[in-house]
């Protein structure tokens, strides 16, 4: 079961968080939610459910 980790406003902020926890060794996925928001759309990043609590705290760790 996948778990979203974060909500990115933009395809270049979901990549840059996707990468950042690709650099960490979890496994990612990005889904569009709504591309009609702005011309970027809105990114859920996500992550296994064993594996959440982990990458949020990686996140808090880079300032997002």
């Amino acid at each position: 079961m996948w778990t979203v980790i974060y909500m990115a406003n933009s395809l270049k902020t979901a990549e840059k968080v996707k990468k950042i926890m690709i650099k960490e060794g979890f496994l990612v996925r990005l889904r569009i939610i709504d591309k009609y928001v702005d011309k970027n759309g809105c990114y859920e990043v996500m992550v296994p459910y064993s594996e959440a609590i982990d990458a949020q705290n990686i996140l808090i760790r880079n300032g997002l």
